[in-house]
């Protein structure tokens, strides 16, 4: 494949990195966005530089043989301090900054160590895809690799297990990206030590090269994937929740904006139509139009009317919320037809109208599309002769 699992994982991380950067640019202080940021770009990095067309690269830059697997170790030890950061911000506490400095600390002596044994040690032979097996026998250079690997196998290992030990008591999107992000890190670690494993079969005078150039990367490469859901699934499932329940009112209110159709149109009350919108948009959208419609009535509201059928509803059902809308339902179905009627003249300026309590908002908008797709146009409840009562009233 020649890479590409490499890059592809690389892409799937630095696209987990291009939707976290708005976030990063608003909230440049916020050190958990800042380690967030840190564990997708170093990963994308860490698989970057491991690919082997760009190990042959670096390798030509840079004019030493091999070159590039300190440079790749280096940039994994870096993923490794990130994600303990990460994880220190994740529990929080008092020693948030000590102890997340005190990891660093720790990455640094690791980053200093590899740099070191890769000077002291020989390597003349370029290996793109199996140094950590070719040179597991080599003074220094073998020092070297297993530092980088225990390194980056102990992150993985803590991430894992305090992902999964805090996914146990959270629930919805933020459960399900701890699971992923704790499923992903175990992945990781299948990459260490599938190569370990390797570096050992090489001490005993084995040759299980093919764990460190086939099964490493696949796992690395799947515990990638994993890792950049698991990060994004508490980013999206909040949006996503409200997209949901957008949809789900936008398609209620169609009842009502079905019996405010023909003024819409006939007085251009209606917006344009949003194209490529979210759902959310489609959904002020369609309440706009309804509020303009409404606007247009207010005038040729019926106070007694609305009193009449709130209080017949209220005394059958019991149910403030239905009689409410009920009560609208009647009130805008009866509005409608007297605007309607070319016979009837329009109601003088500030008849009607704001006698009533209040604009219904979004809540009750839903609930007056339901009462209209229940039981059709609300006819009109008849006036009450004077000196007698309503069922339920005093």
């Amino acid at each position: 494949m020649n890479g590409l699992i490499n890059y592809v994982s690389c892409g799937a991380l630095w696209l987990g990195l291009l939707v976290k950067a708005p976030d990063l640019l608003r909230h440049r202080r916020d050190p958990y966005l800042r380690a967030i940021c840190a564990v997708l770009g170093l990963a994308g990095l860490c698989f970057f530089l491991g690919a082997p067309p760009t190990v042959g690269a670096v390798n030509r830059l840079g004019g030493v043989p091999n070159l590039a697997a300190p440079v790749t170790y280096v940039a994994i030890t870096g993923y490794c301090a990130a994600s303990q950061v990460l994880i220190v911000h994740w529990r929080g506490g008092p020693r948030v900054r000590r102890t997340a400095r005190r990891w660093m600390i720790a990455y640094a002596a690791v980053v200093l160590g590899i740099a070191t044994t890769f000077a002291l040690g020989d390597a003349p032979v370029e290996r793109r895809t199996d140094l950590d097996t070719y040179y597991a026998t080599t003074p220094y250079i073998a020092q070297m690799i297993v530092l980088y690997l225990l390194a980056h196998l102990i992150t993985v290992t803590v991430t894992a297990v305090s992902s999964l030990r805090w996914a146990c008591r959270v629930r919805g999107g933020l459960r399900t990206g701890l699971v992923l992000l704790g499923t992903g890190s175990l992945c990781g670690a299948g990459y260490s030590v599938a190569k370990l494993v390797a570096v050992g079969a090489r001490w005993s005078g084995r040759d299980w090269s093919s764990l460190g150039t086939t099964v490493s990367p696949a796992a690395a490469g799947l515990g990638a994937l994993l890792t950049v859901v698991g990060v994004l699934v508490p980013l999206a499932a909040p949006r996503v929740g409200e997209w949901r329940r957008a949809r789900r009112t936008y398609a209620r209110l169609v009842p009502l904006e079905r019996e405010l159709d023909d003024l819409l149109t006939r007085r251009t009350l209606r917006l344009p139509r949003p194209r490529f919108a979210s759902p959310t948009t489609r959904l002020m959208w369609r309440q706009t139009s309804i509020h303009n419609a409404l606007s247009h009535l207010d005038a040729y509201f019926d106070r007694d009317l609305y009193d009449r059928t709130r209080e017949g509803v209220l005394a059958t059902t019991g149910d403030p919320e239905r009689s409410e809308a009920a009560a609208w339902a009647a009130v805008i179905t009866a509005a409608v037809r007297q605007e309607a009627d070319p016979g009837r003249p329009a109601p003088p300026p500030g008849a009607g109208g704001r006698s009533l309590d209040r604009v219904p908002g979004p809540a009750v908008l839903a609930r007056i599309a339901d009462a209209l797709a229940d039981t059709g146009p609300v006819p009109a409840v008849p006036a009450v002769p004077s000196g007698t009562t309503t069922a339920g009233t005093a």
